[in-house]
């Protein structure tokens, strides 16, 4: 991408600039996309594709924005997105084309716009205490929808990486 970057210990911050090679500043916002999706918690590759590909997002919402939950409510919620062994955010991330970070209380999902949405939507499903049976199914009819329509390159390169 020709920038450098580096990591100011002092402030905590990393810092970013274009060289004098490459006058394309487009790419120090590809980089800065980069850099915030693998602080999210995303794997290296996934936040590689923000860097090769276009029209790529991370979305990122709290549980509370879905419903106020406390204690053992909220302990249950969690346990409801990440299913036994993360069952249910692997079988979420594969039916929408997406990748899902859980961390604590706030979720990260990084896909193409339409395949967010989807995710975000069954992720509020799951959040208001549906069923993940029900939640799969409804799933499975919109991502048949939407497979109708040509994919996505990175819809392509998630299937090819399951």
């Amino acid at each position: 991408m020709k920038i450098d970057i580096r990591l100011n210990v002092k402030t905590r911050n990393v810092e970013m600039m274009t060289r004098r090679d490459n006058p394309d500043v487009s790419n120090l916002q590809k980089c800065a996309d980069f850099v915030h999706a693998f602080v999210l918690g995303f794997d290296v590759i996934d936040a590689i594709a923000l860097l090769r590909m276009d029209e790529l997002y991370v979305d990122s919402f709290e549980i509370k924005d879905v419903k106020t939950l406390k204690g053992e409510h909220l302990s249950r919620a969690i346990g409801r997105l990440s299913g036994k062994g993360g069952k249910t955010k692997f079988a979420n991330e594969n039916s929408t084309k997406t990748r899902i970070v859980i961390a604590d209380t706030k979720i990260h999902i990084l896909g193409s716009f339409l395949n967010i949405k989807v995710a975000r939507d069954s992720l509020c499903s799951l959040i208001m205490g549906s069923p993940a049976g029900k939640v799969y199914s409804k799933v499975r009819a919109v991502t048949a929808r939407l497979a109708e329509r040509i994919l996505h390159p990175f819809e392509l390169w998630v299937c090819k990486e399951v």
